[in-house]
C-alpha cells in the first residue's frame, strides 16, 4: 500500500510477503514480535508449555491472516497484539469449556461427598456474590470499567474507545474503583 508520494508502508509490505509464504518475511515477523507475543501468552496461560504452544499458534494465525492486514485500520503492533489476545482468550475459553464438560461427564463417586470440598465451593460462591455486590455499588463509570476490564477481558483503550471517553479518565476510574473495592473488603473483614 503506497502513500501519496508513492512510498510503500514497510509493515504492509512485510505482511504481503508473509501472506505470499516468504520464509524470510515470516522470520522477520517472528523476530520482531515473538518476545511481545510470548510475554502476553506467558501472563495469560497457566503453564510455560501452554504459553509456548500458544505463541506458535498465534504466529500460524498471523501467517494465515497476513493478507487481511490494513495499515489504515491499525499499526502492525496493534494488529499483532489484537490477534494474539483474541487467540489466547479463545484458547482459555475452550479449555474452560473442556474442563466443565469433563466434570459433567465424570461419574459420581460412591460414598458421601467430601464436606471440605462443598464448603470451599460454597465459600467461593459467597465471596463471588459479595464481590459482585461491591462492584454493583460503584459509581456507573467505575462499575462499567471494572466489569469490562476484568470480566469482559477488554483493554482500557478498547473501553475508552467504546465509551468515547479519554484513556486517562478510564485509567483513573479503574484505579478509584480498585481502591474502593479494597477499602470495602477491608471494612467487611474488620
Amino acid at each position: 500500500m503506497a502513500d501519496q508520494r508513492g512510498h510503500v508502508d514497510p509493515d504492509f509490505d512485510l505482511m504481503q510477503r508473509v501472506a505470499s509464504n516468504d520464509e524470510t518475511a515470516v522470520g522477520e515477523l517472528y523476530d520482531r514480535f515473538s518476545s511481545l507475543v510470548y510475554r502476553l501468552a506467558y501472563q495469560s496461560m497457566p503453564t510455560r508449555a501452554e504459553a509456548d504452544d500458544a505463541v506458535q499458534e498465534v504466529f500460524v494465525r498471523l501467517w494465515k491472516t497476513a493478507g487481511r492486514y490494513d495499515p489504515k485500520r491499525a499499526a502492525l503492533v496493534t494488529w499483532v497484539m489484537l490477534i494474539s489476545r483474541r487467540h489466547l482468550v479463545d484458547k482459555l475459553r475452550r479449555k474452560r469449556a473442556r474442563l466443565k464438560t469433563a466434570s459433567l461427564d465424570e461419574a459420581p463417586q460412591a460414598g458421601a461427598p467430601d464436606p471440605s470440598l462443598e464448603e470451599s465451593g460454597m465459600e467461593r460462591d459467597e465471596r463471588y456474590a459479595a464481590l459482585m455486590q461491591r462492584i454493583e455499588s460503584l459509581p456507573e463509570l467505575q462499575r462499567t470499567v471494572v466489569v469490562r476490564a476484568y470480566l469482559g477481558g477488554q483493554t482500557l483503550r478498547q473501553i475508552g474507545e467504546e465509551l468515547n471517553t479519554p484513556l486517562g479518565t478510564i485509567k483513573s476510574a479503574l484505579s478509584r474503583a480498585l481502591v474502593r473495592l479494597r477499602e470495602r473488603s477491608s471494612e467487611e473483614l474488620a
